[in-house]
């Protein structure tokens, strides 16, 4: 399995928290789901000085970069126009049960 680290910064016109709202709950059971499978490991919201939300972080793990980039084109944050600048590293997550 590939481990890939994800920060991705929302778009920032005015709508733009609205969007990201409008999709969170399609967001959040699609990684309920890639948690249920393994394939979730850990994320969050990127928050500003304010505590707004303004981007995400996060940790998955997909058998290889072609299985996580068709996940990716599938994820609500991606198709709603939520997440602006996506960055993915390749990563290897320290396992302290290894």
């Amino acid at each position: 399995m590939k481990q890939y680290a994800v920060i991705a910064y929302d778009y920032t016109d005015p709508e733009a928290l609205d969007r990201r709202m409008a999709n969170r709950e399609a967001h959040l059971d699609g990684i309920c789901q890639l948690t249920e499978r393994g394939s979730f490991l850990s994320g969050g919201a990127i928050l500003n000085e304010q505590g707004k939300m303004i981007g995400s972080n996060a940790h998955f793990q997909f058998a290889d970069r072609q299985a996580f980039d068709a996940w990716l084109a599938t994820e609500p944050y991606m198709t709603g126009r939520v997440w602006e600048h996506v960055d993915i590293q390749e990563v290897r997550l320290f396992d302290p049960h290894v």
